[in-house]
């Protein structure tokens, strides 16, 4: 019995000290980024991590009109790990939580917000696919831009 209890402590603790993620692990969103198709441009651009925290903006445009744009934060939550706030066209923030990251690719989700619920980067080499779609991966939209 108490190698049983000395055994479930010891992965008790072990579990409770893996490594949270921490915003530098991101640092493969950084740069500038961008598509076209039919005339509408898309730029999305990040800065290096500093003091826990990535800056970003997305613009998107059709010409020399632009249509949408977006302020985005990643930054270290309080007890919530990394939330990715995002403000589109200037308005309120709205947070989504990091639920998963593997190497170059992260996915942010947040179930109460409307659309979109979850926001997927991946990243393979000067590509990079930004999808977002519903918590069941319904009404899925995906950019795929090119590192400049």
């Amino acid at each position: 019995m108490k190698k049983l209890f000395g055994a479930a402590l010891a992965l008790l603790l072990t579990a409770q000290s893996a490594p949270r993620p921490h915003v530098n692990d991101l640092a493969w969103l950084s740069g500038r980024w961008v598509t076209s198709a039919n005339g509408r441009w898309t730029e999305e651009h990040w800065s290096a991590p500093r003091a826990g925290t990535m800056i970003g903006y997305s613009w998107t445009g059709e010409g020399e009109t632009i249509r949408e744009y977006e302020y985005l934060r990643l930054q270290a939550g309080e007890d919530d790990g990394i939330v990715y706030l995002a403000q589109p066209n200037g308005g309120a923030g709205v947070g989504f939580h990091l639920a998963r990251a593997e190497g170059t690719s992260a996915t942010f989700e947040n179930p109460t917000h409307d659309f979109p619920q979850r926001i997927r980067y991946a990243r393979d080499g000067d590509v990079m696919v930004a999808t977002i779609s519903a918590m069941d991966g319904s009404h899925a939209m995906s950019w795929t831009y090119r590192r400049q």
